[in-house]
């Protein structure tokens, strides 16, 4: 018979790790007597970090002690105590290798389902000091699990576990466990794990998706772990393209149509990506990167790319008064995950400013194929003078049997014709939308300045747009996702306060900062950290994958070695060191 050992809680507090606080409650203490099991938590028991932990689908975490031991031998530790793992029950038996998902427990007058395998993180790493934790979980098939609170009731240490319903399909924790984050994903277990309705939304997810990568025919990276992975880059690095036009869209806006240098063909891209373009704008200096949207019609014979002229923007300069017709560009091959979907819904086209670039690819496509789709098309421009593509764009829109359109001037010129050239004065918003009508079940496609995609995604949520439907694309580094640490979005990307005078060269490429490689650092994620570089990574150590970045072009060597290789030309930048310069989609 199975028997709860220790209920352990803790709130979150605040724990220095590595120059940063820590807001955790990884650190957990028994508790003596009954305990109130609920809802969404136990009584006295906090998260930190509430979307990585937490809620109804993970209101209690359990951990085994037959697992303690395991670890102690395996570390060659004998410090642990109740809790020490972050979990709320520590018990004896329930091993992760025989508890399926669905299992149905009574532990006290409490009723409760398993739900998931545990998701581990860098903070059991921090409780455990021991930085590889996350992984090693995860590889010796030891995770945890959590469970549900399906009748809520008092608990407390010697009380007895008993199973009450077996999980439909007889999947076991460690099974699932491995399904998502190890190479195997066979197309018979994930559909037998998305017949278990015990399982939490997240898993479900994460499964369709690794579905939905086969019958794509990907066959690189976890497309459960990780959106991004994709087919690969049509070809490794950079590629010379010729210039062979050069227009000016606006009085900011310029674009270059770059082609082969031969007869040979392009990668036909997808609607909506990017490609990167390597600069050498002094004869002395490193080349500098750039990240850039395609603007055009998708084809195999020109790519063209259209860059705003900023202040002090050193590339955008280079390329508005230095680069000529005739001229070769380094151009690395089409990417990015900002693209056309092919779901038969109303599409909505949402920009502001030189945003509207992967939008022309988009709205190129859509008359390409003379689509029947109901196609709304919004753009904010300050003028008529900085509003580029607008005699191109109203000719698609008006070969496209269902489609509406909304511009906005914040500051219109005298000449420019209300009615004519733009329709409102104004910023975009989403009441617009709703004003006009745009049906809330449609997908919506978002780029422009950061506060502009910021606040028309919370105003979509508002509107109980659904968050799979609203896809958006970042120019320069996207956001940071720092679990349990305090971004701070008023530092911007800086060159290293004590360079190495040697070493790789890193070129982050939305960031525009290259910067040499130095040995103090484990990783490149660290690198990136120490220039303020923004990131997103979880677990630190080559599991979640929540770090994989564009690899544009050379290579990295790992330590520790992934549980699961990312997508090709991707790297997963927490647990990787460069082999020599690199260029990161960052």
């Amino acid at each position: 018979m199975a028997r709860l050992l220790s209920v352990n809680v803790g709130l979150p507090r605040g724990i220095p790790w590595q120059g940063k606080i820590v807001d955790t409650a990884v650190w957990k203490a028994p508790v003596e007597g009954p305990c109130q099991v609920r809802r969404l938590n136990i009584d006295g028991d906090g998260q930190g970090d509430i979307a990585g932990h937490g809620g109804e689908q993970r209101a209690v975490l359990v951990y085994q002690i037959d697992s303690y031991r395991f670890w102690q031998s395996e570390l060659g530790r004998n410090d642990f105590v109740y809790g020490q793992f972050g979990e709320n029950f520590t018990v004896d038996g329930l091993p992760d290798r025989e508890v399926c998902i669905g299992d149905r427990y009574r532990i006290g007058s409490a009723l409760l389902e398993v739900t998931q395998p545990r998701v581990t993180c860098y903070r059991v790493g921090i409780r455990m000091n021991e930085p590889r934790m996350a992984a090693l979980l995860v590889a010796h098939g030891r995770p945890g699990f959590y469970l549900r609170v399906l009748e809520e009731g008092q608990v407390q240490a010697g009380d007895e576990i008993t199973r009450v319903e077996i999980g439909p399909e007889a999947m076991t924790v460690s099974e699932v466990d491995a399904l998502l984050y190890t190479p195997s994903h066979p197309r018979s277990q994930l559909e037998r794990a998305l017949r278990i309705p015990a399982l939490s939304p997240g898993w479900q997810g994460s499964f369709r998706a690794l579905l939905a990568q086969g019958e794509k025919g990907t066959t690189t990276g976890n497309a459960g772990l990780d959106p991004v992975s994709g087919r690969p880059p049509a070809w490794p690095g950079f590629r010379p393209l010729k210039v062979a036009r050069k227009v000016h869209e606006s009085g900011t806006v310029v674009s270059l149509i770059l082609e082969p240098t031969d007869d040979s063909h392009l990668y036909a891209a997808i609607p909506g990506q990017f490609v990167v373009l390597r600069l050498a704008v002094s004869a002395d200096g490193p080349a500098v990167m750039r990240s850039y949207s395609l603007s055009s019609a998708p084809g195999d014979r020109c790519y063209r790319v259209s860059v705003k002229r900023e202040p002090h923007g050193e590339a955008s300069t280079f390329i508005d008064e230095s680069v000529q017709v005739g001229d070769f560009l380094d151009v690395s091959a089409p990417r990015g995950n900002f693209i056309l979907g092919d779901e038969d819904r109303p599409i909505v086209l949402l920009s502001a400013g030189v945003g509207v670039t992967p939008m022309m690819s988009m709205l190129h496509a859509l008359a390409a194929r003379a689509s029947t789709q109901e196609v709304w098309w919004f753009h904010g421009a300050h003028c008529g003078r900085e509003h580029p593509f607008a005699e191109e764009a109203r000719n698609l829109l008006e070969a496209l049997t269902r489609s509406h359109s909304h511009i906005r001037y914040s500051s219109p010129d005298r000449e420019d014709r209300l009615g004519v050239d733009f329709d409102a004065i104004g910023r975009l918003d989403v009441r617009a939308l709703q004003d006009l009508g745009v049906p809330p079940d449609a997908d919506f496609y978002i780029c422009g300045p950061s506060v502009f995609m910021s606040g028309m995604t919370a105003g979509l949520a508002t509107r109980a747009v659904a968050p799979a439907r609203i896809h958006t694309e970042v120019f320069g580094p996207g956001p940071s996702t720092t679990p349990g640490i305090a971004s701070d979005p008023s530092r911007s990307p800086h060159p290293l306060v004590e360079a190495p005078n040697a070493g790789p060269r890193v070129s982050f490429a939305r960031s525009g900062l290259s910067v040499r490689w130095g040995s103090r650092f484990q990783s490149l994620l660290e690198l990136a950290e120490a220039c303020d570089v923004p990131t997103r990574w979880s677990c630190r150590t080559g599991v979640c994958h929540t770090c994989e970045t564009g690899l544009v072009t050379g290579t990295v060597t790992y330590s520790p070695e992934p549980i699961d290789p990312p997508a090709t030309a991707n790297a997963l930048i927490c647990c990787s060191q460069p082999d020599g310069d690199v260029v990161l989609d960052l």
